[in-house]
């Protein structure tokens, strides 16, 4: 459903992106801009906090391939402007796609009406076929804020933003929101939600005017950075340091998690660096199941060594065989 302020925003512009551009580099693009402009690292800025939003709002519609697919259209429909009425009158020169329909069933220029293709993905040609007898039927349709011949109009979208901790985020919550109207409003948060998200809430938006269906809420979720964990699609990450001797000769751990004990995980004899451990059913639970907790071992070298620990660490290079671990990777480098 396009959001009636698309006609004014250039989504691609607000991300620095070209209209050709990738899921892929969208991604890439919308991250760094998320980084930079978070809340959380722009504590009362007022203007990194706009930013984001207006981030956030881009990447959602582009990064959902029937939202981009209707809000090109859209642009293109609209040439990147509303279709408004002239100001000046019958005279005035500014007359626009509102004057066209008002000469056509008699109605003067002073009503402002907004005339938007239906979620279909249909144009100029649903608008006159539904006039004119043709098939397809989109311009007697209701959707987001305008009204056709049909029926009655449905009421305006609302949106909203609210910023959650990550525990909240992850097992969601029914939270408060105060309504345009100063009404509080009770939204239910659905568990594994991630940073700058957006969640329809159907019906619960501006009323109709003349008894029609209400608007939507479209809210946009901050989520708080957790010091240890990250979120993966239904699991958590956490990255776990381990001393060279437990890595080399294994060892029995402890490892965090989220809201909980900490588990014990066994690290084999020779684990590296970035070897991933998994526990089962300690990440994000969903309708599907609950996802796994990743542990990436991260092997700490010390940073200081006294006189003998210096000498142990001499004797066992002595000992180990002559090898260089980077061959390899040279090798294939140069492939």
């Amino acid at each position: 459903m396009a959001s009636q302020d698309w006609f004014d925003k250039d989504f691609y512009a607000v991300l620095g992106v070209s209209k050709d551009v990738t899921p892929a580099e969208l991604k890439k693009v919308y991250r760094k801009l998320a980084r930079k402009y978070h809340p959380d690292s722009n504590p009362g800025d007022a203007a990194s906090e706009a930013k984001f939003k207006e981030v956030s709002e881009a990447h959602s519609v582009l990064s959902d391939p029937e939202q981009r697919k209707e809000y090109d259209q859209v642009r293109a429909m609209g040439g990147g402007a509303r279709f408004t009425a002239g100001s000046g009158g019958p005279g005035g020169g500014g007359g626009g796609f509102e004057d066209v329909f008002g000469n056509m069933f008699g109605q003067g220029g002073g009503q402002r009406t907004q005339y938007r293709q239906s979620g279909g993905g249909g144009g100029f040609d649903d608008i006159f076929s539904g006039m004119f007898g043709g098939g397809g039927g989109g311009f007697g349709q209701t959707s987001g804020g305008y009204r056709g011949f049909g029926g009655p109009q449905k009421g305006r979208d609302m949106t909203a933003t609210t910023t959650l901790d990550f525990q909240t985020a992850i097992v969601g919550e029914t939270i408060s929101l105060q309504a345009s109207n100063g009404k509080p409003m009770k939204v239910r948060i659905p568990a594994g939600v991630h940073d700058g998200q957006k969640i329809r809430l159907r019906g619960r938006g501006e009323p109709s005017p003349d008894g029609g269906e209400a608007g939507d809420l479209v809210l946009t979720i901050a989520v708080r950075k957790h010091p240890v964990f990250e979120l993966d699609g239904p699991n958590l990450r956490v990255d776990v340091p381990v001393t060279f001797a437990e890595a080399a000769l294994g060892a029995t751990i402890e490892v965090p998690t989220l809201g909980g004990e900490p588990v014990r995980l066994r690290v084999a004899p020779g684990t590296p660096s970035g070897r991933v451990l998994r526990v089962k059913g300690r990440g994000v639970p969903t309708k599907a199941g609950t996802g796994d907790l990743l542990a990436t071992v991260q092997v700490a070298v010390p940073a200081h060594l006294n006189d003998k620990a210096r000498e142990a660490v001499e004797a066992l290079a002595a000992a180990l065989p002559s090898e260089n671990p980077r061959d390899d990777l040279i090798a294939r480098a140069r492939a």
